[in-house]
């Protein structure tokens, strides 16, 4: 197949490094090729220890620098360099932000030397939006050109739509969110399987999952406390890693809590349905959210969920109705909206009725749909 569109991606992080951008540019980019895309991207090197050049499921990597705040500074401008190469072969019919940051400078740097190709800018801004805004306050004019510019805006939540509004977007702005894959995450999970997960944690009887980067933003160390609260049948599984990792190792012994909690590490998100699947409750207490992969996927496990009324979790979290929202900064929110859900057999089952009637409409072929006939268009 001959392709139709070909697109550059600008992303300042890709496969391996995993998180909700990185996994929706994968799950979309891979549905989009077979459609007639045809993408490549310039990114960088996080690790230090990845590929420079190779081919990522339907994308094209290229990565440049390496580890350290130094090399997202220069990204822009090294990015824009080979960009230029790329596109004398390439000519490139479109390009696309993964975010309004050193991504969207390089989007833009590129716009004003090709102003005849469209850009398009996805928000998946998932920190509290003052820290982009006041990273950018020495460069604002610049800054505000990345939304200003924009062909299009995709927003996973309404909550980043109203900051694309904020920012002087003029561009149409499709409120596109990420998704899950239903039939992998809603499938039955084989005993065995389950039984690896349970016996991490052999001498609880509920079993809390909490699944994000270990930082401040997700709230960790405030399920902790919560943990303390709770009666000592109830334990905890975190997945992750993080800046905050060996403090909250030295929290879980300082609070008693060391046959009560697991610390897993980074999970292949390919092994995260069985996880879910041995687990009762779903809990992450943000403090800023741009959307939250992970609360869709849980749902499409059927697993009930508590979670914070921040940034763009009310687009689908309902109070009662597909989860139970607790208040940020707030252990004894956390532990009663678990014991809440513990005790309401009710509840639970509405929760996770609920919960799988609503991820239907997150099916990622529905949402590549979207991005095909809404917004690359």
């Amino acid at each position: 197949m001959v392709a139709n569109k070909r697109i550059l991606i600008f992303s300042t992080a890709y496969l391996p490094w995993v998180g909700g951008a990185e996994i929706a540019v994968k799950e979309i980019t891979d549905r989009l090729a077979r459609r007639g895309y045809e993408f490549e991207m310039i990114t960088i090197n996080l690790t230090g220890r990845e590929s420079r050049d190779e081919v990522v499921g339907a994308v094209r990597v290229h990565r440049l620098g390496g580890r350290g705040y130094f090399y997202k500074i220069l990204y822009p401008f090294a990015a824009l360099y080979l960009a230029r190469r790329l596109h004398t072969k390439k000519s490139f019919t479109a390009t696309w932000s993964i975010m309004a940051s050193f991504s969207g400078f390089a989007a833009i740097f590129f716009k004003m030397l090709y102003p005849q190709v469209p850009y398009f800018l996805s928000l998946q801004e998932g920190d509290p939006l003052e820290r982009p805004k006041h990273r950018a306050m020495i460069v604002w004019p610049l800054f505000t050109q990345i939304f200003r510019q924009a062909h299009r805006i995709q927003a996973i939540s309404s909550y980043l739509r109203h900051f694309a509004h904020d920012m002087g977007a003029r561009a149409p702005i499709e409120i596109i969110p990420n998704g899950v894959d239903v039939k992998k995450f809603g499938a039955t999970i084989a005993h065995i399987e389950q039984q690896k997960i349970l016996q991490q944690l052999p001498h609880v009887t509920v079993r809390l999952i909490t699944v994000s980067r270990l930082v401040e933003k997700n709230g960790t160390e405030d399920i902790l406390r919560a943990l303390a609260i709770l009666p000592e049948h109830v334990g905890l599984y975190i997945l992750g890693t993080g800046v905050l990792e060996k403090k909250l190792r030295e929290q879980t012994v300082a609070l008693g809590l060391s046959t009560r909690v697991f610390f897993a590490g980074q999970v292949p998100h390919g092994e995260l349905p069985v996880w879910l699947s041995a687990s009762d409750i779903f809990i992450r207490p943000s403090r800023s959210e741009g959307m939250g992969n992970v609360f869709i996927e849980a749902m499409a496990a059927g697993v009930p969920i508590v979670g914070t009324p921040v940034g763009g979790i009310p687009d689908f979290l309902h109070d009662g109705e597909t989860g139970v929202f607790c208040q940020p900064h707030n252990p004894h929110s956390i532990a009663t909206a678990v014991q809440k859900i513990m005790h309401d057999a009710t509840l639970q089952a509405t929760l996770i009725a609920n919960g799988k009637k609503l991820v239907v409409a997150y099916d990622w072929d529905l949402l590549a749909e979207r991005m095909d006939t809404t917004f690359f268009c």
